[in-house]
């Protein structure tokens, strides 16, 4: 019997060591090496500052920034621990709303942010406006999104609507080898890109 488990012990032992520490270790290096920024978590700096990350989505609520997806992301609630609060963009509760079509809950939101927008302008509301991603990280929205906030953006800005248009089509990515995905903006970077526009500091 021993000779048959001191093998399994031994093979136990080896694939420990090499897929638990080696391969991990490689794993880490080769990133390090290769793909620093991304596997550092793709960190946005202003100013030798962190600002964010291009993965991950932020609350932005003036008018002079473009505001992205919602999110129904949650936190423990700090009175009842059996409890949640809402905590837009939280990246330790990646979650979605958890909500149904048929849900009167989601249909109630989507109405009330719809109607906010509608405030802003005339135009049919982009469904990713009023709707939250499955994660509640999203950091992008789509460019009818984006074209939708242009006037309220260069307004708050007193800049013209062309001007801030040519950047938006400077930061808008195209489908991957042109066939995969859809296009999209970071909400982030366009932001600083507008901050860097008239050298203002984000509100």
């Amino acid at each position: 019997m021993l000779n048959q488990i001191r093998p399994a012990i031994a093979l136990i032992v080896l694939m420990t060591v090499l897929t638990g520490i080696i391969y991990p270790l490689a794993m880490t290096g080769i990133s390090q090496v290769l793909f620093s920024r991304q596997a550092n978590g793709s960190l946005v700096e202003q100013n030798g500052k962190v600002i964010g990350s291009s993965l991950i989505g932020q609350s932005f609520t003036s008018d002079k920034y473009f505001h992205g997806r919602p999110s129904a992301t949650t936190t423990a609630d700090p009175n009842d621990a059996t409890k949640t609060i809402p905590a837009p963009y939280n990246a330790s509760n990646s979650s979605g709303s958890n909500l149904g079509p048929t849900s009167q809950s989601l249909i109630d939101g989507v109405k009330a942010a719809a109607e906010r927008l509608h405030a802003e302008s005339s135009k049919p509301v982009p469904v990713d406006l009023v709707t939250a991603s499955g994660s509640g990280l999203d950091p992008h929205i789509t460019p009818a999104a984006v074209q939708f906030q242009i006037p309220r953006v260069a307004k708050a800005r007193n800049l013209p609507e062309n001007e801030v248009t040519d950047l938006v089509a400077k930061f808008t990515e195209s489908r991957v080898l042109g066939i995969f995905g859809e296009p999209y903006v970071n909400v982030l970077k366009l932001n600083l890109a507008l901050d860097d526009l008239l050298q203002i500091k984000p509100l």
